[in-house]
């Protein structure tokens, strides 16, 4: 249940009924016995159907892991006809850090393949509980590293790789921006793009007690994803700021980052804090709250006239960012 002392925010009328639709299959407050069952669903289209019938390509690469661990599979989308280096997208995919693969919410990227003759590329990260933190962030950034060391090879411009992930993949995507900012040998990444992002192992929000109960991913969930992923570590000072990033307290001479959520989602104040503490360390932070959305609001609305004007405005500040 919503906490009394603080109402939830409406959902917009135009997407209550998706809402709806989605919750007949998708609970509000998943548990870590429901793992099983959303690693067996499909929530977003699968391999065949991002490609099907459009100019693009898609091949496999199994690239170095983390240092004593396996390696980590990541697949390249670019286009058939692709020939000019430009930009670059690495993805981290959506899951809560419990399921998902590196095809969940890659679509809008996909898309840019087309839009921009864009590379990009999406990483299989190792998921929680089997694997605890930081198993995740260490193999994105692996991952990260060697697509920026083949630019060359995947066909990209190196000064514009942009690090972008919804959800558990946002804060992966904010994870691996602030590693490469302190590796002395990481890649000088061109922006950050967090849809949604989940930041905060904490979870003690104003917006997190509000979504409990309803919507998309709510308060119990992200315990459970957070609990999956740290254990007993979880909302102590054991937990570092690649595993958690609204722990650092440093956010200074970071790419500029666009952060986008809803105004009805369980991670709308660890976003906004973390926009407004790039801003306090004087850097560079797009920052959209869209009133009435819920997480994944734009993965399951892109028709919707709240899901248009976001990937509007998210393509807008791409373009922007990148020169293009």
């Amino acid at each position: 249940m919503t906490d009394s002392k603080y109402p939830a925010p409406p959902f917009a009328a135009e997407l209550k009924p998706v809402l709806e639709a989605v919750l007949q299959a998708f609970n509000s407050s998943l548990h870590i016995e429901d793992v099983p069952a959303l690693r067996s669903g499909s929530f977003t289209p699968g391999l065949e159907e991002l490609v099907k019938g459009r100019p693009i390509e898609h091949f496999e690469r199994t690239v170095p892991g983390p240092q004593g661990a396996p390696d980590v599979l990541i697949s390249v989308f670019r286009r058939t006809d692709h020939a000019t280096p430009g930009p670059a997208f690495f993805f981290t995919h959506v899951g809560g850090l419990i399921f998902g693969d590196r095809f969940v919410g890659v679509a809008p990227f996909v898309d840019y393949v087309e839009q921009l003759d864009a590379v990009v590329v999406t990483a299989e990260y190792r998921l929680s509980p089997e694997n605890v933190a930081p198993a995740h962030v260490e193999d994105a950034y692996a991952a990260l590293r060697w697509t920026a060391e083949h630019a060359d090879e995947l066909g990209f411009d190196p000064s514009k790789l942009i690090a972008a992930g919804m959800s558990a993949g946002g804060g992966l995507a904010a994870a691996v921006a602030l590693k490469a900012r302190d590796d002395s040998e990481g890649p000088a990444l061109a922006g950050q793009l967090l849809i949604y992002p989940m930041l905060d192992d904490r979870n003690d929000t104003v917006s997190s007690h509000q979504i409990d109960g309803i919507g998309v991913w709510d308060r119990t969930s992200n315990f459970t994803g957070w609990n999956a992923a740290l254990g007993e570590r979880r909302g102590t000072d054991a937990v570092s700021t690649y595993e958690s990033p609204s722990r650092a307290t440093d956010l200074s001479d970071l790419p500029p980052a666009y952060i986008e959520t809803g105004s009805a989602d369980v991670v709308r104040d660890e976003s906004v804090a973390y926009a407004s503490n790039i801003w306090a360390a004087g850097g560079s932070a797009d920052l959209h709250v869209w009133a009435g959305g819920f997480h994944l609001y734009t993965l399951v609305s892109t028709d919707s006239v709240i899901g248009a004007a976001s990937l509007d405005t998210r393509l807008s500040w791409v373009r922007r960012t990148l020169g293009l």
